[in-house]
Formats: C-alpha cells, structure tokens, sequence
C-alpha cells in the first residue's frame, strides 16, 4: 500500500524551507504519481484537483486576450463550456474537424484522441504541420494506446479520474510536458489558482498506474469484440469505436435510447468512464443537440466479454 502524508504543512528545517512547505504547492503523494506519470508519457508531469482543473491551468496558461483556441469538435463538452467561460475576456473558441487540417490562425491546437463521445482521432501529420501550441487530451487512449507527445503535442491532458486512476474512486486531472517554461507556468497557477490534487487522489493515481496496462488491455480486447457484435445488431444504427481502448459508442433509434440506458443489469447506468465496471448512458442528456438524440455512450470495463453481450443483448431486445 501506498503510505499517503497527508499533512498541509512542513516544518523549516533551520529556518529554511524544504521540498514540500504547503500542501497546495505540492506534496509527497503527488510528487511520486507526477514521477510515474512523467515517465510513461515521456515529459514533465503536474497533478490537478480534477481533469477540469487541468483544463482551466491549460486555459489560463495559453490563453490571452485575441488569441484563437480551435478545438476538436465533439471533443468533451465539458472542455468547450471551460474555455468559452474565458470569451469575454477576448479568448476566441472556435471548433474544427479534428480528421482535417486545423484552421489557419489558430493559437492553440486542442485536440482530443479518441474523443468523447463521437471517438474521431486527429489527423497528427497535420497537427504537426500547423505553427501552434498543440494540447492533446489523452484520456481515452492513456499512454499505453498513444504518447501524444511523440506525436507532436506540446502538452497531453488526462482526466486521472477515468482510465489512470481506473477505479472510479478519485477526482484528478494531469498535464504532462517537455516545455520547462510552459511546466514552470502550470506550476504557478496550479499554486494561485488553488488547483492542486488532494493527496490521496494524487496516490489513487500511484496505485492505478501499477494496473493501467493490464486493464486497459482487457478493456480493449473486450471493446473490441462488443463492438464487432453491435455493428451487425438489427437495433443498432452507428457503432463508433477507433480500434483501441474501452470507450466506445453506439446509436439507437431516438426514442429507444431510455429503454437501453435503463435495460441493462451488468453495466451500470451512471456516467464517467475509464472504470474497472462497465457503464453506459445516453450523453443527450448533457450535450444536446450537438450529438445524436440516440447516442448511447460504453464504457467497458473488466467483466467477461460475453455476459457483458447477453446484458445489451437484453437491453436492445426491450428497446425494440
């Protein structure tokens, strides 16, 4: 087990401070998962309160009055509604179709892989090609599907709440980078901005990494076969699934949607993603109409793959 100090403060020792002083500039828990991290994702890593706490670090650190966010459309929505609080500042968001070319201009390059819930991946040699700071939210993939970095990202996001922590247990969020000054600024508001993962949920992402590349293998298999399965069922429309991970999801008819969310008995009707027990939900709920009215987002966890296929089977059977 993790031994977890969760202490706020430090003593100076002979009237000098230490490594750690204040728990919100940093502590031990969250130094060691900072460590670990950094060393699976290749760069520098920060722990956050909470994915969206990285998102609002990342927003201050890059945006400023006149500058251009173009963000990966049906990327979280969750991302857009962060960034867009800063527009009457003089912070422009603008959406694009991550499969293509970002647009000309552009400051920042916020992409998603796969993203959530629509699963497209961006095109990376064009992402590479554009002139502005890439941020690439890695939560789906985790750095045992993709490196972002090695793939042109200045900065990868993760919401540790999903895959890296992986037992829906904690609310964290990370960057990782190999800028020192863009590490150093993250740093600074992280600190100001009081955005600093507790201790236990930083450790919760300790424990987690030392399963991440079993799991999400598992997961992935099993996404795999499901979603080979649910493109050939008469009931379902769409099947979105990159090829990797446990993230995937699926269409019904409109008015069908409620009877799958609420049919199944194995997978559990809630949201978040990323757990060792499998869930689904329909994402209208919170996204409107900028997704499918019949989208049904799966996240795959570690049950067996067939009793995860006869609890949808069961499900889509009653949605008919």
């Amino acid at each position: 087990m993790t031994v977890v100090d969760r202490s706020s403060v430090w003593p100076y020792d002979n009237g000098e401070a230490g490594r750690f002083v204040y728990q919100r500039y940093g502590h031990p828990a969250g130094a060691e998962a900072e460590r670990l991290l950094g060393e699976l994702e290749g760069g520098d890593a920060l722990v956050y309160g909470s994915g969206t706490a990285a998102v609002t670090a990342l927003a201050f650190a890059l945006g400023r009055p006149g500058a251009t966010v173009a963000l990966a459309a049906g990327a979280y929505f969750g991302t857009g509604v962060t960034l867009r609080e800063l527009e009457p500042w003089g912070l422009r968001v603008v959406e694009y179709d991550q499969t293509g070319a970002p647009p000309e201009g552009a400051d920042v390059v916020w992409v998603e892989s796969p993203s959530n819930p629509l699963l497209s991946v961006p095109d990376w040699e064009a992402v590479r090609a554009h002139p502005g700071v890439v941020v690439c939210d890695a939560t789906a993939s985790t750095p045992v599907f993709l490196r972002a970095l090695d793939e042109g990202a200045t900065v990868v996001l993760h919401s540790a709440t999903k895959f890296l922590t992986g037992h829906s247990n904690a609310l964290v969020g990370a960057t990782i980078t190999r800028d020192a000054a863009l590490c150093r600024r993250l740093h600074e508001l992280r600190t100001r901005l009081g955005l600093t993962a507790a201790p236990d949920a930083a450790a919760a992402i300790t424990l987690g990494l030392a399963t991440l590349e079993l799991r999400v293998r598992r997961q992935s298999a099993t996404a795999s076969e499901l979603a080979r399965r649910l493109e050939a069922h008469p009931a379902v429309l769409v099947v979105r699934y990159p090829g990797f991970g446990g993230l995937m999801s699926f269409d019904v008819a409109d008015d069908a949607a409620r009877a799958v969310e609420t049919g199944t008995t194995l997978i559990a009707n809630q949201t978040s993603l990323g757990g060792v027990h499998s869930s689904l939900e329909s994402r209208h709920r919170w996204e409107g109409d900028r997704i499918p009215r019949g989208l049904i987002r799966l996240s795959v966890g570690l049950e067996d793959v067939e009793e995860l296929w006869a609890d949808l089977e069961r499900a889509l059977a009653r949605s008919s």
